[in-house]
C-alpha cells in the first residue's frame, strides 16, 4: 500500500496540480477580537521597559484585555519593533520569532506552521486570525499561507498560544491560537512608502496614507505588492516556483462617543503562487469587517462584528475552489460582584463551499454549504485578591458534520510574589471534519475510488499544562511551560478489503499523546541591546488503535523537531544606526529525514535623516542553501541565501 501523507503541498498553495493526479493526490489527502484595546506603535513598545512589556495587555487567552504577566497560559508576543527589526518580510517568517511554534519554509510560497507538533502543510490544529478573523478553509481546515499578508509595517502585535483555545475560540484550536493584530488608523497617520529588492525577494513596496477627519473618524489607506524568486531543487537548478502578490486595502477607526468605537476595515489581495513550478494558479480574495464596541461602564463591555470574507482558487487544470463566509459574532463582558468577571457571546459562521470538479478528483457534493453556531462563557473568580484566580470557561459549538461539541478549561493561577505568575490548566479541544476528510473522491476510472468518501469524526485533545512566569529583576524576564497533550482519533487512512486494499477511507484510528516543554526570556543587556529568544522540547508518542490498519503507520501526520532554539539581538548603535540578528538552531525532522540545521539573519540600518530609513538585510546567511520540510509533492526545495535591500520613508 503506497504511503498516504499529509505534506502533499499543491493543494494547500497552488492547486492540487495535479502533479497530484492519482498517485500523488493520495499523497495530499491522509493525513497526511475581543474588545481591541489601544495599540501601542512599534516606536512606543521600543522605548518600553521590561516591566512594562510585561504589562502589555493580550487578548487571546480571555476575549479581553488582561496583562501579559498574569495570563495563566503559554502565550508570547511578537511586537511591530521585533518584526521589523527581525528583518522578516512576511508573515510566516515574523512568526518564527515565535519559540512555542514549529515553522518550516516548504518552497518559495508555501510554510508549514504549527504548535506542539502535527505540523505539515496540511496542518489543521492551529485557529489563525487577524483583527478577529477567522483565517480558515473548510477544505481542509487550515490556513492557506500564501494569501495571508497584511502590511508587517501596520502590525501592532501577533499574540501566539500554544496549548488549546477552544473554550473560547471553538473547533480547530487544538494546539494553538495565533491573533495578527494591527494598528489602529489613529496609529498611522500620514505617509508611510517603502521599496526595495535583492536576491529573493526581487522587488516589493508598499505606499500607505492615513488621515484623520476633523471630528470623525481616522483612515488609512494602502497598496503593497512583491515578486519572490524561485527556490533550489535537490537535484540541483531551478525550482521555477517563483510568484508574485498585490494588495490594497482600508481601514476606518471612529470614537462615536465617549463610550462607542466603530471599525470598519476591507483588503483585496491577487496573487499567483506556484509551488508546482511552471503553472502558478491564480489565487484571489477580498474581506470586509465591521465592529462596534461599547464601554458599559468599568470592566463592563459589549461588542458585535461582522465579516465577509470571500477567496478564490484557479488551479489551472480545471479545478477551481471558491468559498464565501458569512461571520458575525457578539460578546458582553461584566463584573460579578467584587471578585468575578464573566465572559460569554454568541456567533453563527455559514460558509458556502464550491468546486469545479474534474472527472476523477472531485468533492462531492461539488457545492456544500456548511453552518457552524456556538456559544461560550468563561468565569474568572478571584479566590485571593491579587494573589489566586480560577477561570472555569466552556464552547459549546454545533457543526454540520458532527454535531454538537463540548470543549471546556478549567485555569488556575496563582502570583506568589509580585510580578510572579504559577500558572496550570486543563482544556479539551477537537478538530472537526473537513471536506477533504468527508466529500473527496479520487477514482482510478469512472465509478472504481481509489479514496471514497468517509464518516470521520471530531479529533480530540485533553491538555494538562503548568507554567510559570515572571520579572526575575530589572534587566529579565522569563517564562517557561510544560504540557501532557492526550490524543484520540486522529485521522488515519483506512485500506479497503483485499486482494486491492481500495476504496481507502478516513478513520479515526490513531491515539497517542505529547508532551515537551517551551521557554522563553528577554534580557535588556544595556540600554542599548536587547536580547529575546527561547527553546523548545517535543516529544510524540503515537500508535495505532485495535483494528486500524492506518497505510501509513501512524506516522503520516506531521515532521517535527525534537529541539528547538532561537535568539534575537537588537542592537542600537550611536549616529542612528542599527545592528540586528536572529540565530535559529532546529533539530533534524524525523519521517521523511530533513537533516537539522543552523541560520544566521541580519539587519543593518542607518538613519541618515530623522523620517527615511536604509536597511539591508541578509537571510540563511551560514548556509548556500539548506531544506526545512519536505512534502510529498511537489517535490523537494532546498531555501537559498538572500540579502535584500530597502528604503523607507515615515
Amino acid at each position: 500500500m503506497a504511503r498516504i501523507d499529509a505534506r502533499g503541498s499543491r493543494l494547500q498553495g497552488a492547486g492540487a496540480g495535479f502533479a497530484l493526479t492519482a498517485a500523488g493526490l493520495i499523497l495530499l489527502v491522509a493525513p497526511a477580537r475581543a474588545q481591541q484595546p489601544d495599540s501601542l506603535s512599534p516606536s512606543a513598545l521600543k522605548r518600553l521597559s521590561l516591566e512594562q512589556l510585561m504589562d502589555v495587555e493580550v487578548i487571546s487567552v480571555s476575549r479581553r484585555p488582561e496583562k501579559l504577566s498574569s495570563t495563566a497560559s503559554a502565550i508570547q508576543v511578537i511586537t511591530g519593533e521585533d518584526i521589523r527589526r527581525a528583518g522578516a518580510s512576511s508573515i510566516p517568517e515574523a512568526l518564527r520569532l515565535a519559540t512555542n511554534l514549529q515553522v518550516a519554509q516548504v518552497n518559495a510560497s508555501q510554510w508549514a506552521v504549527s504548535a506542539r507538533g502535527f505540523n505539515n502543510v496540511l496542518a489543521n490544529k492551529l485557529l489563525v486570525l487577524i483583527d478577529g478573523r477567522t483565517i480558515y478553509t473548510p477544505l481542509y481546515s487550515g490556513v492557506f499561507w500564501d494569501v495571508q499578508d497584511p502590511p508587517l509595517e501596520s502590525i501592532d502585535r501577533i499574540e501566539v498560544v500554544s496549548g488549546p483555545g477552544g473554550a473560547l475560540w471553538g473547533a480547530n484550536a487544538v494546539n494553538g491560537v495565533i491573533n495578527i493584530i494591527t494598528k489602529s488608523a489613529r496609529e498611522t497617520q500620514g505617509l508611510y512608502a517603502e521599496g526595495g529588492g535583492g536576491t529573493e525577494l526581487q522587488g516589493f513596496g508598499e505606499v500607505r496614507y492615513g488621515a484623520r477627519i476633523p471630528s470623525g473618524p481616522a483612515v488609512r489607506v494602502y497598496g503593497m505588492g512583491f515578486g519572490r524568486s524561485s527556490t533550489a531543487l535537490t537535484t540541483g537548478g531551478d525550482a521555477q516556483d517563483s510568484w508574485s502578490l498585490g494588495e490594497g486595502g482600508f481601514r476606518m477607526d471612529w470614537d462615536a462617543s465617549a463610550a462607542d468605537g466603530v471599525t470598519l476595515q476591507a483588503d483585496y489581495y491577487d496573487g499567483r503562487p506556484d509551488p508546482d513550478g511552471g503553472s502558478s494558479i491564480i489565487a484571489r480574495g477580498g474581506n470586509a469587517i465591521g465592529r462596534w464596541a461599547r464601554k458599559l461602564s468599568e470592566g463592563a463591555g459589549l461588542q458585535v462584528q461582522a465579516y465577509f470574507d470571500r477567496t478564490w482558487r484557479d488551479f489551472r487544470n480545471g479545478f477551481t475552489e471558491g468559498l464565501s463566509t458569512y461571520d458575525v459574532d457578539a460578546q458582553h463582558r461584566f463584573p460579578l460582584g467584587r471578585r468575578q468577571e464573566v465572559v460569554w457571546g454568541l456567533s453563527a459562521r455559514l460558509m458556502d463551499h464550491k468546486t469545479e470538479n474534474l472527472p476523477l478528483f472531485a468533492f462531492e457534493p461539488a457545492h456544500r454549504t456548511l453552518h457552524r453556531y456556538s456559544a461560550f462563557v468563561q468565569d474568572e473568580i478571584e479566590l485571593i485578591p491579587e494573589r489566586l484566580s480560577l477561570t472555569l470557561g466552556s464552547k459549546f459549538e454545533h457543526n454540520d458534520y458532527t454535531g454538537f461539541e463540548v470543549q471546556p478549561s478549567v485555569r488556575l493561577a496563582w502570583s506568589p510574589l509580585d510580578r510572579h505568575t504559577v500558572w496550570a490548566a486543563v482544556s479539551r479541544a477537537v478538530k472537526t471534519p473537513s471536506r477533504l476528510d468527508r466529500d473527496f473522491v479520487l477514482s482510478l476510472a469512472p465509478g472504481i475510488p481509489i479514496i471514497d468518501q468517509s464518516d470521520l469524526q471530531s479529533e480530540e485533545v485533553l491538555a494538562t499544562e503548568l507554567g510559570w512566569r515572571a520579572q526575575l529583576e530589572a534587566k529579565l524576564t522569563a517564562s517557561i511551560s510544560t504540557f501532557y497533550n492526550d490524543y484520540d482519533n486522529i485521522r488515519t487512512a483506512e485500506p479497503g478489503p483485499p486482494p486491492f486494499g481500495i476504496p481507502i477511507t478516513f478513520g479515526n484510528g490513531v491515539r497517542g499523546h505529547t508532551y515537551g516543554a517551551e521557554l522563553a526570556a528577554v534580557y535588556q543587556a544595556t540600554g542599548r541591546w536587547r536580547l529575546r529568544g527561547g527553546y523548545t522540547f517535543l516529544k510524540k508518542d503515537l500508535s495505532l488503535k485495535p483494528g486500524s490498519n492506518d497505510a501509513n503507520g501512524a506516522t503520516a501526520e506531521s515532521d517535527d523537531p525534537e529541539h528547538q532554539f532561537l535568539v534575537q539581538s537588537m542592537t542600537d548603535l550611536p549616529g542612528r544606526v542599527q545592528v540586528d540578528a536572529v540565530l535559529r538552531l532546529v533539530d533534524e525532522l524525523p519521517d521523511p529525514r530533513v537533516p537539522g540545521y543552523g541560520e544566521l539573519d541580519v539587519r543593518l540600518a542607518w538613519k541618515p535623516i530623522e523620517r527615511l530609513e536604509l536597511s539591508v538585510a541578509g537571510q540563511n546567511l551560514l548556509h548556500d542553501e539548506h531544506a526545512e520540510f519536505i512534502p510529498s509533492s511537489p517535490s523537494p526545495r532546498r531555501i537559498e541565501r538572500a540579502v535584500y535591500g530597502k528604503v523607507t520613508w515615515r
